[in-house]
């Protein structure tokens, strides 16, 4: 199998920043160091499903003004725009009335986005994440790769935004080599060391190491990176058993990730409990952001058949 990867989805020529007002000023700060760092446009996209209702002067009778409630909603982001802009930045800010996932993933189609950029909630009261309906949707169902700046992410001016490691979640499947060869494509772009990590449930492992050894598979997982790859960035493969959210978390923190890669794919060790919240536990508590891949983003790369199903692989809001 060839993967297919779109240059853009590395290397973004025009970044959409899905903006909540107020906007969530870390994930905006994000969005405008990948736009600095890649020369791309970046939009400031957002969706409202809430109408200004003005009354006539001269009857009273009440209407929706559409309108007013546009102009209402562009001067609301017109000071990040002019922050970006400031910095260089060709910038724009889109608004549309409707739902706001809908609105998001049919224009990053009409625009021909490259990349996805927005934030999440914290943590509710009883420590589950509220991702939202409108993240999981983006999430699941995006056609480029979602770039995700949680709650526990820390602030990246710190580090001057510089990308310096990536980790990417992976087994041996198809889908997973797509993923590997997007994460050493962005390693490459970020001059930064890619991580290919694999972790084998408890239950799994007599099965996966019948035969095998750690070193094989370790060998078998750098394998997914072609040559000319191989020859441009540093790539090391951990393996290990565990539960496959601690070791991911505990791995970014030990190699100081500065970039989570997670592809929605099924029937693998790591994948196959997404349902019970893997994506959704590491986009809660990550220190780094994770971009996703989408079941649409791996198929249009070349993966084939159940192992990309949206429906039994990316529930990613539920424990």
């Amino acid at each position: 199998m060839a993967a297919v990867l779109k240059p853009g989805w590395s290397k973004p020529s025009t970044i959409l920043f899905a903006s909540e007002i107020p906007a969530n000023e870390k994930a905006f700060a994000y969005a405008v160091a990948q736009a600095s760092e890649f020369g791309a446009d970046l939009i400031l996209f957002h969706a409202y499903d809430t109408l200004v209702i003005s009354a006539s002067e001269t009857s009273g009778v009440r209407y929706y003004d559409y309108a007013s409630a546009a102009r209402t909603e562009m001067q609301r982001l017109e000071p990040l725009a002019e922050r970006a802009r400031a910095a260089g930045l060709r910038c724009e800010v889109v608004v549309r009335p409707g739902l706001a996932a809908d609105q998001i993933l049919a224009y990053a189609r009409e625009r021909d986005i490259d990349r996805i950029v927005m934030g999440t909630h914290s943590p509710g009261p009883i420590g589950k994440l509220l991702v939202g309906s409108v993240a999981e949707a983006v999430l699941r169902t995006s056609t480029v790769p979602v770039f995700i700046v949680g709650p526990e992410v820390e602030d990246g001016a710190l580090r001057n935004f510089e990308t310096k490691a990536v980790l990417c979640a992976v087994s041996l499947g198809e889908a997973s080599a797509i993923a590997a060869i997007f994460a050493a494509n962005l390693a490459a772009e970020h001059k930064a060391r890619l991580i290919l990590q694999h972790v084998i449930r408890p239950q799994d492992r007599h099965e996966v190491l019948a035969g095998r050894s750690i070193d094989q598979i370790e060998g078998d997982l750098i394998a997914l990176v072609p040559n000319e790859l191989q020859e441009r960035i540093e790539v090391q493969a951990i393996v290990v058993p565990g539960d496959p959210t601690e070791e991911l978390l505990y791995q970014s923190r030990a190699q100081h990730a500065d970039l989570i890669v997670l592809g929605a794919h099924g029937a693998t060790a790591f994948a196959a409990i997404t349902r019970h919240g893997v994506v959704y536990k590491v986009l809660a508590h990550s220190q780094c952001p994770v971009l996703t891949l989408s079941p649409a983003v791996l198929a249009a790369s070349g993966a084939t058949g159940d192992k990309v199903s949206p429906v039994e692989t990316f529930l990613a809001g539920v424990f």
